[in-house]
């Protein structure tokens, strides 16, 4: 590890952790820590990954404290997954964040790998990820009713045929774009990796689609478990180690989905609980329109987190670029297809230009009177504002989904948690 002090925070897929883990954090405050830097990785990370990149990620930190400024971090570790790119997904890397769905896994494999070119086949290949993701297609409520933990995305009861065509369209477009702009077909992030070739035409073509369905449809579950541990696991442990530390400066980081696990954890803190001086989403994969109190295309209605940013002391920062194509394009055509823009929507191509499917990593949060928005280059002269939702225009450093080990980001941050020279 890059940093010392450093602690490990791990959850379970219900937010449950090993007993002492608030005691653990609150430590460090007895030895003089003023600030805890609070980091939680992305949906695309194996645990031994997780803590290799918050490493990396707090490796600038000290370099850039002001003097007086002692701080300790942590890393959240959650059962995320770990996707290779290689042209079959790899299910096997799903069965250890998923054991129990080890024969669902080895059937959808078995149809992904021989791609037979009928509808029989697509429709098995639907029933199997309902039954993956714990979805019943004809349950009370019909298709697409709300679960235990939100409603249901409808490309799982759709047509398994138009939905595989849908995908497959958005690959082959991308693939286009990438050949037109002279880019590399592949992507080193883990959203929409593993691009296959040489289809043929007819019913065949639509597996390459069926890929990234499940892809999507893993995400999902990952979605929502991102939020529950935010909300179930971090928010409530925050609480406690306010109880044990008053003084503490708690400061949250998140990349991706671990974005949306610290934003999700402001809605787990216990009544009256203002542990957290500072937030920063780092490419943020949930919605932009997150905070607000009232949705643009919806006024009856608010974010999934609905004025939440009153709950930290300091600013709420979303960084966002315009290359991060994981939420540019496929996270809008799931998004568009689950018809769900108050907890998750990016935007991008076949998105149609629709801003109720626009991530907050895409382009900043939206629909908060208030907002400022400002470039990077300007945050980093003149400081990130003291408080409110600021939106920082990342483009000029952050080429893709995972660039966030960069000196410019961790500066974000700690002028953010008013801890810089």
């Amino acid at each position: 590890m890059s940093v010392e002090p450093y602690r490990e925070i791990t959850f379970d897929k219900e937010g449950d952790g090993p007993a002492g883990q608030p005691a653990a954090l609150a430590a460090p405050a007895r030895q003089g820590v003023t600030d805890l830097v609070v980091f939680a990785h992305g949906w695309n990370s194996s645990p031994a990954g997780a803590t290799r990149l918050c490493s990396d990620f707090f490796a600038p930190f000290p370099g850039l404290l002001a003097p007086g400024v002692e701080a300790g971090y942590a890393g959240v570790i959650w059962p995320s997954m770990m996707f290779t790119g290689e042209p079959v997904p790899d299910y096997r890397a799903l069965v250890t964040v998923l054991p129990e769905k080890e024969p669902v896994l080895d059937r959808l494999t078995e149809l992904l790998v021989t791609a037979p070119a009928d509808e029989a086949a697509f429709a098995a290949f639907g029933a199997l990820l309902r039954e993956l993701t714990d979805v019943d297609g004809g349950g009370p409520g019909g298709p697409g009713a709300a679960g235990p933990r939100g409603p249901v995305p409808a490309f799982l009861v759709g047509d398994p045929v138009a939905v595989c065509a849908r995908f497959t369209e958005a690959l082959e477009a991308e693939a286009e774009a990438e050949r037109d702009a002279g880019l590399a077909t592949g992507r080193a992030e883990g959203f929409g990796q593993g691009r296959a070739e040489g289809f043929g035409e007819g019913l065949a073509r639509y597996w390459k689609g069926a890929r990234e369905v499940l892809r999507q449809a893993t995400y999902h579950l990952m979605k929502q478990r991102a939020g529950h541990v935010g909300e179930f696991g971090l928010g409530p442990l925050l609480g406690e180690v306010a109880r044990a530390a008053p003084r503490l400066r708690i400061h949250l980081v998140g990349h991706s989905m671990g974005a949306r696990l610290v934003a999700y954890a402001l809605r787990g803190l216990p009544p009256g609980a203002r542990p957290v001086a500072s937030v920063t989403l780092l490419q943020g994969a949930f919605s932009h329109y997150a905070f607000a109190a009232r949705l643009p295309h919806d006024p009856g209605r608010g974010g999934a987190l609905r004025d939440l940013q009153e709950r930290v002391r300091g600013p709420v920062v979303a960084c966002f670029s315009r290359h991060d194509t994981a939420l540019g394009v496929f996270y809008p055509l799931a998004s568009r297809l689950a018809g769900d823009s108050a907890s998750l929507a990016p935007a991008g191509l076949l998105g149609s230009g629709d801003p109720r499917w626009a991530a907050i990593g895409h382009d900043g949060v939206q629909a908060v009177p208030g907002t400022v928005v400002r470039p990077l280059a300007a945050v980093l002269r003149e400081g990130v504002p003291a408080s409110g939702c600021v939106s920082v225009d990342t483009a000029d450093v952050v080429r893709s989904h995972g660039d966030i080990c960069r000196a410019e980001l961790a500066r974000v941050v700690v002028s953010a948690a008013r801890t810089g020279r």
